[in-house]
């Protein structure tokens, strides 16, 4: 039995292991009663602490005397990743600070790895992204609805076109990493398809370029050749590439409703394949796996911060915080000693 009725310690002989190993036993001592904390506190200090010792152990550490700031900062990013808000992060950087300084002050370590951890910057919590397969298979399924509509004679051509009008704004979303507003405001002028490139007008009428991607690319050939004029009214239309069923402007609703609908459709196929894909997914999903897809692949900082119409770099380093899990995920399966 814990202290003070805290609960189960441990579940399983390699929970006992884990805690001796790591002297969480004492450590929990400690919180009760020299610092008597709270038996919600103590409880959640020991779920942060067991949550890093079974990360270390996946790291080749056997024992708190082998963390070091390193592995600490990537624990808190995978954290991170998994959707863990900027409060518990804060307060799993707290419990770790705890327990750092009880093992100094105990002398069984001899010096303390958090004492240049920093705490998340809250409010700012890490972006959600889609993986390359998972993007694919809303790419690909939007892509079969669309050509299943053609197929339908009932069918009407605008809705036809609507649906490849579509495919063309998820490729090019993906394809150039735009905010909804630079999408639904981009003009038929702005595309230098030859070039691969559009110019957007981004926050603050900040003009860029920024390239759009081959697959983007070749469906916006389609698109303005065959799909637009079906959608297009001349006195409405006003040059605007992604028109509604009435040939006006896509709203900034109706694109996030184009990316609701696509990811809805995806969702069975995405489940087959073992690829579930969040149902929260949105246009900057897309926006953000443009950018870590980006920097995964080896692309240059100052690039990516140019093409996404970032002020700020540290905007754009975000994204590295983001693809740290793929680099530990990378370590862990190719190096011999991981």
């Amino acid at each position: 039995m814990s202290p003070r009725g805290v609960g189960p310690r441990v579940f399983t002989p390699a929970d006992q292991a884990r805690d001796d190993a790591f002297l969480l036993e004492p450590f929990e001592e400690f919180l009760c009663f020299e610092r008597n904390l709270s038996d919600r506190t103590v409880s959640a200090y020991l779920h942060d602490c067991r949550g890093l010792a079974d990360f270390a152990l996946r790291c080749g550490s056997d024992g708190p005397g082998a963390v070091d700031y390193a592995l600490l900062q990537d624990w808190m990013s995978e954290l991170a990743s998994l959707g863990l808000t900027a409060s518990s992060a804060a307060r799993g950087r707290s419990a770790l600070r705890t327990y750092f300084g009880f093992l100094v002050q105990e002398g069984h370590i001899a010096q303390d790895p958090t004492e240049r951890l920093e705490a998340p910057r809250r409010g700012q919590p890490l972006p959600s992204v889609l993986n390359v397969e998972q993007i694919a298979c809303i790419l690909r399924r939007a892509e079969a609805r669309a050509r299943y509509l053609e197929t339908l004679p009932d069918c009407s051509e605008r809705k036809k076109a609507a649906a490849w009008r579509d495919v063309t704004m998820l490729e090019v979303l993906y394809g150039s990493g735009l905010r909804i507003s630079e999408l639904t405001g981009l003009r038929v002028p702005d595309l230098h398809l030859e070039d691969g490139l559009a110019m957007v007008q981004g926050k603050r009428e900040k003009a860029r370029i920024v390239p759009v991607g081959g697959g983007a690319t070749r469906m916006l050939h389609r698109y303005l050749g065959d799909w637009r004029p079906r959608l297009e009214r001349p006195r409405v239309s006003k040059g605007v590439v992604f028109l509604n069923q009435r040939g006006g402007q896509m709203s900034r609703t109706g694109a996030w409703n184009v990316v609701k609908a696509a990811v809805q459709i995806a969702l069975p196929k995405a489940g087959k394949l073992g690829i579930p894909i969040l149902t929260e997914t949105t246009p900057h999903t897309f926006r953000h796996s443009f950018a870590t897809h980006l920097l995964k692949g080896g692309a240059d900082l100052v690039a990516v911060q140019e093409m996404l119409g970032h002020a700020d770099i540290g905007t754009t380093q975000i994204y590295t915080h983001v693809d740290r899990t793929y680099l530990q995920e990378e370590h862990r399966r190719y190096h011999p000693r991981a």
